[in-house]
C-alpha cells in the first residue's frame, strides 16, 4: 500500500520471491503506467515483474490479501488506515514499512496500526534494516529484519521476502526495530549537515557513534533489547542512512549544511519525503517524556524547527560539558 521508492522496491522483492503482488498507488495514471511499462520511473527506475499488478482502488488492492504492507509516510499512516481498515482481511498480517513516531500521539507505527484497526498486536510486523531502495532495485545484496511477536508470522513473512539478493532475519523485538528505524533518520540529517559544512570522516564517525548511544538510551527506556539496536535494524540501518548519498535524510541535511534554507531543501526533495525532518520533533518529545537525553536529536530539531544555524548547532554540541563515555 504505497508506490513510492520503498514500497515499489518491496513489491519487486516479493514478486521476485515468487509472490503475486498488488501495488496500490493513489494516482490512477501511475497505476496505468506501472501496468503498461512494468516500471515506476518517477520513484524507482528498475524493471518490475509482470506478477505485480498496480491499482489505485484500495478495495481492489486489499481484497483477499494475506499480507498487507503499509508503505505510506509515517505521519499519513493513521488517515490512510482509517480509510482502509474495513477492507483488510480478518487474519492478514499487517506490516509497517514506515519509519517514524506519530507527532500528536508519540505512538510507534505498530501502535498506530493496532489503535486504528483493532487488530491483535501479534498480527503486526515491522520490516527495518539497511535497505536503500535504489540498491535493492539493482539487486545488490541486502539484509533486513522482520520483527513480529508471533514467530510463525515472522517466519512466513521471512520466506515471502527471501531472494538471492535480499536476506531477511526474524526478531521478536518490535520496539527495538521501530526505534532504530525512526531515530536513524534524525542522525542521518546531522551527518548530512556536517558533510555540507565540509566536516570529514572523524566528525561523521563521532555523530554515528554518539547517535547510536542516544538511540539505545531511548530504546532501552521503551523496552527495546540492546542486541536489536546493535544489529541490522539499529547500527546497520544507521550506517547506511548516514553515509549513503542515496539517503534522502543525509542529502536533506547536506543541503542545510551547504547554507540552504529549509524551504529550498524541502522543495528539492519533491515527493520524496525526508522522514527525519518530522521525526526529530516527535522523537525529541518522546525522549523528553521518558527523561532521556538526546543532544544530537535536539540540535537537529533546533536547525529544522527553531531557526538555529548549522554552525551554531555544531558549536552547542562541542560546548557541552565533558563527561565519561
Amino acid at each position: 500500500m504505497g508506490a513510492g521508492a520503498w514500497g515499489t522496491a518491496l513489491a519487486k522483492v516479493l514478486a521476485d520471491a515468487g509472490n503475486n503482488v498488488r501495488l496500490w498507488t493513489r494516482r490512477p495514471e501511475l497505476a496505468e503506467e506501472i501496468n503498461r511499462t512494468h516500471r515506476n520511473a518517477g520513484y524507482l527506475d528498475a524493471p518490475l515483474s509482470e506478477s505485480i499488478r498496480a491499482t489505485s482502488d484500495y478495495t481492489d488492492a486489499l481484497n483477499g490479501a494475506c499480507t498487507v504492507l503499509l508503505a505510506v509516510p509515517s505521519q499519513t499512516l493513521r488517515a490512510n488506515l482509517t480509510q482502509w481498515k474495513g477492507s483488510i482481511s480478518a487474519d492478514a498480517t499487517v506490516v509497517s514499512l514506515a519509519k517514524g513516531i506519530e507527532l500528536d500521539t508519540l505512538m510507534r507505527m505498530s501502535q498506530v496500526i493496532v489503535a486504528v484497526t483493532g487488530v491483535d498486536p501479534s498480527r503486526v510486523a515491522v520490516i527495518s534494516g539497511p535497505n536503500l531502495a535504489s540498491e535493492i532495485a539493482r539487486e545488490q545484496p541486502a539484509a533486513t529484519v522482520v520483527a513480529c511477536s508471533d514467530s510463525g508470522r515472522a517466519v512466513a513473512l521471512q520466506r515471502a521476502l527471501a531472494t538471492g539478493y535480499f536476506r531477511p532475519y526474524t526478531n521478536a523485538d518490535v520496539i527495538g526495530a521501530e526505534i532504530g528505524g525512526a531515530c536513524k533518520n534524525v542522525i542521518a540529517l546531522a551527518c548530512g549537515m556536517a558533510a555540507g559544512c565540509g566536516l570529514g570522516e572523524n566528525t561523521a564517525a563521532a555523530i554515528i557513534t554518539r547517535g547510536l548511544a542516544e538511540i539505545m538510551r531511548l530504546g532501552i527506556a521503551l523496552g527495546a533489547k540492546p542486541a536489536t539496536l546493535a544489529g541490522l535494524a539499529g547500527i546497520g540501518d544507521l550506517v547506511a542512512t548516514c553515509m549513503s548519498p542515496h539517503s534522502r535524510n543525509r542529502s536533506f541535511g547536506e543541503r542545510l549544511g551547504n547554507g540552504g534554507s529549509m524551504a529550498a531543501a524541502l522543495a528539492a526533495t519533491g515527493d520524496h519525503v525526508a522522514e527525519g525532518v518530522t521525526s526529530c520533533e516527535s522523537v525529541l518529545a518522546l525522549a523528553s517524556s521518558y527523561d532521556v537525553e538526546m543532544p544530537l536529536t535536539e540540535a537537529v530539531h533546533g536547525v529544522c524547527h527553531k531557526g538555529l544555524s548549522v554552525e551554531d548547532a555544531v558549536a552547542l554540541l562541542l560546548g557541552r560539558n565533558t563527561k565519561p563515555e
